[in-house]
């Protein structure tokens, strides 16, 4: 006779971005299927919007855009059919766009704002809720965690701030996106000395999503001086709020161009950066939303060759980047180049593109003055944009530097989970590929740097130079931005803001939930260890296996019921911050969540390695455990 274990299976997923949606998603499609006898409980929880996050939400400015077109993104695991939208067929975000009602329909080439994401991310997450078996249930809770605790007959508690304040799950997903870090030293001597000066007209703004930071005039007064530490995709962010946010508009010439018509509300900005260089324009995009690089010669087979050599030589398989890795790269972008200049009917050898120089293109340089600096920057920008103009197909420049990002999933098999020599991770790697790679793979759409490019030509914008260096200057009681590489670039700034994303570090997270977890060793801190490394090196990433990414104990257990997917992990794993899938392809996005959703639903029960029993019910020891609270 066979029987069947009706106590629900419960699961939590603590986020709902993209990545805690993706796990949604994929557990949906396998509950389609499963034992309608076996109750599921899913318990969908976020602390801004359910089924969007907070880099994602439906309600920020529409100045605030994406960086990957339309036709390349998808949150469904498999492409619509005859059917209704559901879990496993459903739309692109051009596709949605264009049967939604009420929303504007976008191009496939084109970019949508992060609300308009947002609201595709909605309805998914109401395709998802709304196809679930009869037997599934989704709970959506807009609340913050605060703590999880091992339950003693297995499974978790986790504390809320909201009601239903308690909730026992069997399983959990920790995908809580981008952290609000505790400031670092830097950080705190900037807001000290904000809070000391000015009586309050002195700001200093940590680093986070544009849309989260105070922008507005009364925080900001127009006609005042803000100095902007980078030059990344952030800073496109906040040099929209701090202009077209404050009404200015930006016209297209009869020849093209793009001029700025300021509205007078705007302040002064002055913006730096390592490089001196704003991040490039992506080349427009001529690619199929399927579209995928094919390596050559830096392939999984190559890296797996790699690891073998290093191993019969040297006792162990890590890379070293700089001379394993980097070299087949290179290969892939030459290559692409070669082939794209030539279908172009170019004569003559192609130039070598070298990706030092196209990122440091000021290196070693001085400029005699502010308007030296900003007419080579403004000729740079120029060239960049017609670059960018030719397309990521028919443009050799921009094809090949397309290369770098669709091959970070092949870059990943050589750096994730200790791939390198530490010492390698850190100095080839880190210091000196990752800041090339960021400023050469992942540009804004071209509207973006012409309007800067009007910016500059206007002179609400300014760019320091080079080696930008941002203090606090104590004669004048401001902040002083200046580059050593251009005379007389020193300006006085009443606002500082730092428009680079946080980098994840379990130590600085400012969250209860990650306080908790390390405090009480419930996760660890991944150290890179090797044979050229003593002691093991900290990275601030939190420690996982290998998927389906189970989080790994500060005692070295490894949980079968708690997951960690996405930014936590960066460190241990490499450029987690990836927000959607690509329409036909079996993306490592969606490999991610597959691999979670069958463990959450098919591994055995439990907080850690001891068997614990199936279906968790609440008890009155959990309101002890965690004080008084009603049990969901």
């Amino acid at each position: 006779m066979t029987t069947h274990n009706t106590a629900p299976l419960t699961l939590a997923v603590i986020g709902t971005g993209p990545r805690g949606l993706s796990v949604l998603e994929s557990l949906a499609v396998r509950l389609a299927a499963s034992d309608p006898t076996r109750p599921v409980r899913i318990h969908a929880i976020d602390g801004v919007e359910v089924g969007a996050g907070r880099v994602w939400r439906t309600d920020q400015d529409d100045w605030y855009t994406m960086n990957t077109v339309a036709g390349q993104i998808t949150m469904y695991s498999g492409g619509p059919d005859n059917g209704p939208w559901r879990p496993g067929a459903g739309p692109s975000l051009e596709e949605w766009s264009r049967a939604e009602p009420g929303e504007t329909p976008l191009h496939t080439d084109g970019y949508a704002t992060r609300r308009t994401y947002g609201r595709y991310l909605r309805s998914v997450y109401r395709s998802i809720e709304e196809h679930l078996p009869a037997h599934v249930e989704l709970i959506g809770t807009k609340a913050r965690i605060t703590s999880l605790t091992a339950r003693p007959v297995g499974g978790w508690l986790l504390a809320v701030d909201a009601p239903p304040h308690l909730i026992a799950a069997d399983q959990v997903l920790l995908a809580t996106g981008h952290p609000h870090n505790i400031p670092d030293a830097f950080e705190r001597r900037m807001l000290d000395f904000a809070a000391s000066h000015g009586g309050g007209r002195v700001r200093y703004v940590c680093g986070d999503s544009a849309a989260d930071m105070d922008l507005d005039e009364n925080a900001i007064a127009p006609g005042s001086t803000v100095a902007i530490r980078g030059l990344g995709l952030s800073f496109y962010d906040v040099m929209l709020a701090l202009t077209v946010g404050r009404g200015g508009e930006f016209k297209r010439t009869a020849q093209g161009n793009l001029d700025y018509l300021p509205s007078g509300r705007e302040p002064h900005i002055v913006a730096g950066s390592r490089s001196g260089l704003p991040i490039p324009a992506r080349g427009v995009n001529q690619k199929a939303p399927d579209h995928t690089h094919r390596p050559r010669f830096l392939t999984k087979a190559a890296v797996a060759q790699a690891r073998a050599r290093r191993g019969q030589r040297t006792g162990s398989d890590q890379l070293s980047f700089a001379e394993d890795v980097f070299p087949l790269l290179l290969r892939e972008l030459e290559t692409v180049h070669r082939e794209v200049w030539r279908l172009g009917g170019a004569e003559g050898p192609p130039p070598t593109p070298d990706l030092r120089r196209l990122a440091r293109p000021f290196e070693g340089q001085t400029f005699a003055g502010p308007g030296e600096f900003t007419a080579r920057l403004l000729a740079l920008m120029r060239a960049d944009l017609a670059e960018a103009s030719l397309g990521n197909s028919l443009g050799p420049l921009k094809a090949a530097l397309d290369v770098l990002r669709d091959i970070r999933n092949i870059v990943r098999e050589a750096v994730d989970f200790g791939g390198l020599l530490p010492h390698s991770h850190a100095e080839d790697f880190v210091q000196d590929f990752l800041p090339v790679n960021a400023l050469l793979s992942a540009g804004p759409p071209v509207e973006r740097v012409e309007q800067l490019l009007a910016l500059i030509e206007t002179g609400v914008v300014e760019v320091a130079g080079p080696g930008a260096q941002f203090t606090a200057d104590e004669t004048t009681g401001r902040f002083r931005v200046s580059s050593a590489q251009v005379q007389d670039s020193a300006r006085i700034a009443t606002t500082l803001i730092d428009a680079r994303i946080p980098t994840p570090d379990l130590h600085r997270d400012g969250s209860t939930l990650m306080t908790s977890l390390v405090t009480n060793g419930i996760v660890s801190e991944y150290f890179r260890t090797g044979p050229d490394t003593v002691p093991p090196v900290p990275t601030g990433g939190l420690n996982v296996t290998k998927a389906p990414f189970r989080a790994i104990a500060a005692d070295g257990r490894v949980h079968d019921g708690l997951y960690a997917l996405g930014i936590p992990t960066e460190h241990t794993r490499w450029f987690t911050q990836v927000g959607s899938g690509k329409p036909g392809l079996n993306t490592l996005f969606r490999q991610d969540a597959e691999a979670i959703a069958q463990a959450m639903l098919h591994q055995r029960t439990g907080a850690t390695e001891q068997p614990a029993p199936d279906g968790l019910a609440a008890t009155a020891d959990d309101r002890i455990l965690l004080g008084k609270g009603q049990i969901s």
